[in-house]
C-alpha cells in the first residue's frame, strides 16, 4: 500500500502541570511538544509519487496541535540583520513585515484563556531603559502567556529584577543570558514549574555562525489554553 511509504506525525504531551496556589481549579497547562513517529498510515504526511512530503500545519508545524491548544513558532533574530518572528495560530504577531520588531527583546502577551493577543512590544536592551521592561512585566495577570524572541543584544540592560521576573514566568536560561546571546522563550504568569519552551545560544567567537553573533534559534510547539476561572 502507498501508506507503507509514508509516516505519521503525532504530538507527544509532556508535563509539568501548572497548579496555581489556593483553591483555584487546576490550570491545565500541560505543555506539549511535537514529535515524529513512524507508522504505516497516511495522516499528517502527503505522499506524491510514493515519496513522503511533510504537510505543514499552523505556523509551519509538522503535526497539528490537539484541540484547545495553541500552535506557535518563535524565531530569534539573526545577527543584527534578519528580524525575529512570533507566530501564533497561523497569525504573525511580530515580524519585520508588521514593522513591530526591533533590537533587544520582542515580547508578545497573549490571553491564556482565549488565545487573543493582548499586546506586542519591543524593548531595546542595548541603549534603552530597563524600567520600561519592568513596567511591562510587573502587572501581568495570572495566566498571561509571554512569548519572547531576541534580536541582536537582549541582555546588556538586564538587571536583577528583570531577570527575576522572567524566572517567575518559568525561565531558567535568563539568569545566564549575556551580551548578544540568542534567546527564545514561552512562559506564563503563575507557572509553578519551569517552562519546557526555552532555548539559548551563547555568543562565543569559537562557535558563532555570524561574526559577532550566534545563529538564530527556532522553536515551535503546542500550548494548552487555560480553562476560565470560576466566579
Amino acid at each position: 500500500f502507498l501508506a507503507a511509504a509514508c509516516c505519521v506525525s503525532l504530538t507527544c504531551l509532556v508535563s509539568p502541570l501548572l497548579l496555581p496556589e489556593g483553591q483555584n481549579m487546576l490550570w491545565g497547562l500541560m505543555w506539549s511538544c511535537s514529535c515524529l513517529l513512524p507508522a504505516l498510515a497516511v495522516m499528517n504526511v502527503e505522499c506524491v509519487s510514493g515519496e513522503p512530503r511533510p504537510r505543514k500545519y499552523k505556523c509551519g508545524l509538522s503535526a497539528p496541535c490537539p484541540p484547545k491548544h495553541l500552535a506557535f513558532r518563535l524565531v530569534s533574530g539573526a545577527a543584527n540583520v534578519i528580524a525575529p518572528k512570533v507566530c501564533l495560530e497561523d497569525q504573525m504577531l511580530m515580524s519585520s513585515v508588521k514593522n513591530n520588531v526591533g533590537r533587544g527583546l520582542n515580547i508578545a502577551l497573549v490571553n491564556g484563556v482565549t488565545g487573543d493577543l493582548l499586546e506586542a512590544r519591543t524593548f531595546d536592551m542595548w541603549a534603552g531603559d530597563v524600567t520600561e521592561l519592568l513596567k511591562f512585566l510587573r502587572p501581568l495577570h495570572e495566566g498571561t502567556l509571554v512569548f519572547v524572541a531576541s534580536f541582536d543584544d537582549a541582555a546588556t540592560k538586564m538587571n536583577d529584577e528583570s531577570r527575576r521576573l522572567f524566572e517567575e514566568l518559568g525561565s531558567t536560561a535568563v539568569k545566564e543570558l549575556a551580551f548578544r546571546d540568542s534567546w527564545v522563550f514561552v512562559g506564563a504568569k503563575g507557572i509553578e514549574n519551569k517552562s519546557p519552551f526555552e532555548q539559548r545560544m551563547k555568543n562565543s567567537k569559537n562557535s558563532n555562525k555570524y561574526e559577532g553573533w550566534p545563529e538564530s534559534l527556532e522553536m515551535d510547539g503546542c500550548i494548552p489554553l487555560r480553562p476560565p476561572l470560576d466566579h
